[in-house]
């Protein structure tokens, strides 16, 4: 790979480890599922989110300026729906009575419709953010991506970047988490689970509240 396009791919990989690295909802909701379900569940709802930076990356290296601002005049009903599904999910995690702690082999084999639960409810809150095209686009054209109008490669590389920065970071998030799983003492996650459910519905919260 010549040098300038590996530059564009690690600029991609610091910009999508440093937008995923912050601890918010998804954040929260990761090291919970790690600790309930084990490090590939907690793993794949990273990837969701970072499967939803990778697309507003991409709409921002690619110069999609109609479909920004629609999701920008969308705002309103896209905090709507994320609040409220940041609450929903806060109440319910709250309310969670913790099964037995899973074993290694569980932890490392989890169901299929328990990967796609916590896929698509991580891409489904990170998309309902539309104002992340806005600092995506003011990154790109510092970076000098955006400016380069036909340039197709070098968007598709930086975009490639951006989701495997994210990536990493939730492997690393979702390995080290589990390092403690075998530690937990009986009942200590009910209160994981009653801390992360607050935590989450704080978020649901403010994000509406700022509506």
């Amino acid at each position: 790979m010549p040098a300038n396009d590996l530059d564009f791919l690690l600029r991609g990989v610091v910009l999508g480890f440093s937008i995923a690295a912050p601890v918010g909802p998804i954040g929260v909701l990761c090291i919970r599922r790690t600790l309930a379900q084990g490090r590939l569940v907690g793993l794949v709802s990273g990837l969701g989110a970072a499967t939803a930076d990778a697309l507003y990356g991409s709409i921002a290296a690619f110069g999609l300026t109609l479909l920004a601002t629609f999701l920008v005049s969308q705002q309103f009903w896209l905090r709507l729906v994320g609040g409220l599904f940041l609450i929903f999910l806060g109440v319910r995690t709250f309310l969670a009575k913790p099964a037995a702690m899973p074993t290694a082999e569980a932890s490392n084999s989890p169901a299929h419709t328990a990967w796609l639960g916590a896929y698509f409810s991580t891409l489904l809150l990170t998309l309902t953010n539309p104002l992340t095209i806005l600092s995506f686009a003011a990154i790109f054209s510092g970076l000098g991506v955006a400016s380069q109008a036909g340039d197709w490669f070098s968007g598709l590389l930086i975009v490639l970047g951006v989701f495997l920065g994210s990536a990493l970071w939730w492997l690393l998030l979702s390995g080290g988490v589990s390092l403690f799983q075998s530690r937990l003492a009986p009942g200590a996650l009910t209160w994981i689970n009653r801390l992360s459910g607050v935590i989450l519905f704080g978020f649901g919260w403010l994000a509406l509240s700022a509506m």
